[in-house]
């Protein structure tokens, strides 16, 4: 018996129960469905109405007779079978899609329409193909996959890892993009490392997975996109070295990514929504809030999928936790740099950042490695056939505390200071000829902040860039960059030509004053 069918079964013997079990006597058995059926009762349907009398004692009856299944509704004798539409033109329709099975519902009732004059509606089609195997799937045109379920049965079997776009973030005076880069434990579906970054490249890839591993030791198989930073070689050297089965997304095949994509739009729906409503945030602000979210609230709920709190699963798995050295783990990602020992003060510079180098190698071409994501006070110096040379130290030029120099016992045959200085007189002898004073000074383009405190004040909000959301501070930074020759009168004149003082009509005639 179908379900609903049951349904309506259940309801009529709980309305005749007294009378089927013999609470009702046999004599009072017609007074009591009379009286039944003047009260209002609520049908499977949904409906309220009155069963009718003649209808209690057919049910009755049909019970005494046939039992339980008798009382369920008479199903059509036509269930199943055409009605709006004749069979043969069904049939029609059928062998049209036979013919050619990746016909769409268009060209079949093209066919249908020169041969037979009608057309079928879509969904009524394509209830009747598939009815009768004849849909694309069922003809063997698509071959759809087959998925399995993403979870494993112990927390840091399997981490899931990817880029999302984050909201915007106050910078220098400046509204800057920002990106997330999450990294996600398939069993528990707890977030092992999230932040948010200016930008989406190897070295914050490596920056997020130095952070969980370091915190949460490493997985046995990690899951990424199938984008370039993911093929990186210090990712896959790394990855063999540890014993990692590194994992990327199929390209063409987005399903696989949704365990991370699914934390992507819950993130989106519950916090990011909240701080695009706000004040804009600086970069700090915004990670110090979301690592807060993170543990007050996603950590601490239970998952709609594992039916756990997210925290208590994870934490259950710390026996099966695999631990590194971070040291070892860190020099697969550490960063080569060419570089000149400088000549004079025998040093080599990274980011404005000065480490003193063995005097012996002034002048040499050499390889630098250095760790990007630790305090950066040594380096490694390596020769261009990748041998070890000599460590570099982080020293202050000015204090001048570079290690002393041995004088060599005997006068040196070549005069290193009279080369360097004939080197020096001969570049400002060279200068000397002259300097052209005639080149036109580039003309600076108005600051945004100027342009977001102007419109602000015309608008008659207090305050710059806080008198501004989040969405909005975005959408003038994108009109900003559009109107590349944006001047304070240009702003005013657009301003006063708006029939709607707000930003959608200041965009409008701003694009009719570029017309102009």
């Amino acid at each position: 018996m179908h379900s609903k069918d049951e349904k309506w079964a259940i309801f009529w013997c709980s309305l005749l129960h007294p009378v089927l079990f013999g609470e009702i006597e046999p004599d009072e058995t017609h007074r009591y469905l009379k009286k039944l059926s003047g009260q209002e009762c609520l049908f499977p349907n949904g409906k309220k109405k009155k069963p009718s009398l003649s209808t209690l004692k057919r049910k009755l009856k049909k019970y005494r007779q046939t039992g339980f299944e008798a009382l369920a509704r008479k199903r059509r004798c036509d269930r199943g079978k055409p009605r709006a539409v004749a069979q043969e033109i069904i049939d029609k329709a059928i062998e049209i899609k036979r013919d050619q099975p990746k016909r769409s519902h268009h060209a079949i009732n093209l066919f249908l329409k020169d041969y037979c004059n009608v057309q079928i509606p879509r969904s009524t089609l394509y209830r009747h193909l598939k009815q009768n195997g004849a849909t694309r799937l069922k003809l063997g045109v698509v071959k759809k996959k087959v998925r399995c379920r993403w979870t494993r049965e112990h927390p840091n079997e399997l981490w899931v890892g990817d880029f999302s776009n984050g909201p915007y973030v106050l910078v220098d005076g400046e509204v800057q993009p920002t990106y997330i880069s999450l990294f996600i434990d398939c069993c528990s579906r707890y977030v092992v490392e999230g932040r948010y970054y200016l930008r989406q490249s190897l070295d914050i890839l490596i920056d997020s997975l130095l952070r969980a591993w370091t915190i949460h030791g490493i997985p046995k198989e990690l899951y990424v996109d199938n984008a370039k930073i993911y093929h990186a070689n210090a990712l896959k050297a790394a990855c063999y070295a540890l014993h990692i089965k590194l994992l990327h997304r199929p390209p063409g095949d987005p399903p696989p990514g949704g365990l991370v994509e699914r934390i992507f739009g819950t993130s989106q729906d519950q916090f990011e929504a909240e701080v695009r409503a706000g004040d804009i945030l600086t970069l700090h602000k915004l990670n110090k809030a979301f690592f807060a979210w993170l543990n007050v609230v996603y950590h601490e709920t239970v998952h709609s999928e594992t039916k756990e709190i997210t925290r208590k699963l994870f934490q259950e798995g710390r026996n099966t936790m695999r631990t590194i050295d971070m040291d070892y783990a860190i020099k697969f990602f550490m960063k080569t740099l060419p570089r000149t020992v400088h000549p004079d003060f025998s040093d080599v510079a990274i980011d404005k950042r000065f480490y003193s180098v063995d005097p012996k190698l002034r002048g040499d071409k050499v390889l630098v490695r250095y760790d990007p994501f630790s305090t950066m006070d040594k380096v490694f110096i390596y020769s261009k056939n990748e041998e070890f040379l000599a460590t570099g130290t982080l020293y202050n030029r000015e204090k001048r505390n570079h290690p002393v120099e041995e004088i060599p016992s005997s006068k040196p045959r070549h005069n290193y200071i009279d080369l360097i200085l004939a080197k020096h007189e001969k570049q400002l002898s060279g200068q000397a000829k002259g300097i052209d004073y005639t080149k036109l000074i580039s003309r600076q383009r108005w600051p945004f902040a100027a342009f977001v405190q102007k419109l602000a004040s015309l608008m008659g909000r207090k305050g710059g860039t806080s008198a501004f959301n989040t969405q909005e501070l975005e959408t003038l930074k994108k009109l900003y960059n559009k109107h590349s020759d944006l001047t304070e009168p240009k702003l005013v004149k657009a301003f006063e030509k708006a029939e709607v003082k707000n930003i959608a009509h200041l965009a409008y005639q701003l694009q009719n004053l570029r017309k102009e």
